[in-house]
């Protein structure tokens, strides 16, 4: 088992054999379902929420970690980070974003309330499509940031795409406050999904 665990990816394996092993022992123990709308909406909530933690997990990872720990390097330290970590970060935080999104409409349309919750619960009489609106709207903003003001900066910041040097401080500034921004939405982001899923 140690040597399993030494790897992630045979971790992650594990992980992935241990879940379908419990949603097997759960639905033949008595779990009386259908593969319907019902567990296809399930199923991709569950995606939802995986990728979710993925993506606001590093979102917080590099608000709460790694931009104020970057003082503390030295100049010879800095390009494990500009080199290594950051470009691996942003891969996954940009897919896990993506991944967000799309399973989450997904989810929507699966339970049809994709069209009343994008209209804030316009004309529906509000409550839980109000909720889930804002979410899908704060998450669908927070996507933006990442994909068309994050990354394409955080490009010319690690030099994966050229730029002159008067442009990486500026690059560097403009991804960090859509990171900042994306922080500042995800509470309200997820406070909304919760309660829509919670208090209606």
């Amino acid at each position: 088992m140690f040597t399993i665990l030494q790897s992630l990816s045979k971790t992650v394996h594990l992980s992935i054999v241990l879940a379908i092993l419990l949603f097997l022992g759960l639905f033949f123990a008595g779990g009386d379902w259908a593969f319907d709308q019902f567990f296809w909406s399930w199923l991709f909530r569950y995606f939802h929420v995986l990728s979710g933690i993925m993506w606001i997990g590093l979102l917080w990872y590099v608000n709460f970690v790694q931009i104020p720990s970057m003082p503390k390097f030295t100049e010879e330290q800095k390009p494990a980070i500009t080199k290594i970590i950051a470009p691996a970060v942003l891969f996954w935080f940009r897919w896990a974003a993506l991944a967000t999104i799309v399973t989450g409409l997904i989810v929507a349309t699966l339970n049809g309330y994709v069209h009343q919750a994008m209209v804030l619960g316009i004309g529906s009489g509000g409550g839980k499509n109000t909720a889930i609106g804002i979410g899908m709207w704060l998450g669908l903003i927070m996507a933006f940031n990442v994909w068309f003001i994050i990354w394409p900066n955080q490009k010319k910041v690690l030099g994966i795409v050229e730029c002159t040097p008067e442009e990486k401080p500026i690059s560097l500034k403009k991804s960090i406050m859509a990171s900042r921004i994306n922080t500042l939405l995800s509470l309200p982001m997820l406070l909304s999904m919760v309660m829509a899923q919670n208090l209606y």
